[in-house]
């Protein structure tokens, strides 16, 4: 499953670079998750990187993106290139 940035966001900047996937950038007015390129840290990290930095906790998991953790893992090896 992605994740997904909420409209609590005050756009701290700590969880852009924080994103082993590349998958967050600055939307219109918060920052927002790419959920084709998010996998949770999935294959970086133990936990989702963004989560954890975030001092306002408005990164929860994107409902409308589920994912087993197998999908992930295969996004993940697809998004580094160990997948062709």
């Amino acid at each position: 499953m992605a994740l997904l940035i909420t409209d609590e966001c005050i756009n701290c900047d700590v969880c852009e670079p924080e994103c082993p996937n590349e998958a967050i950038s600055m939307g219109e007015e918060i920052y927002v998750i790419d959920p084709f390129r998010c996998t949770e840290c999935v294959g970086h990290h133990d936990q989702p990187q963004c989560v954890q930095v975030c001092p306002v906790d408005c990164i929860p998991k994107d409902p409308d993106y589920a994912e087993p953790q197998e999908a992930l893992f295969a996004k993940y090896l697809r998004l580094t290139g160990q997948v062709a």
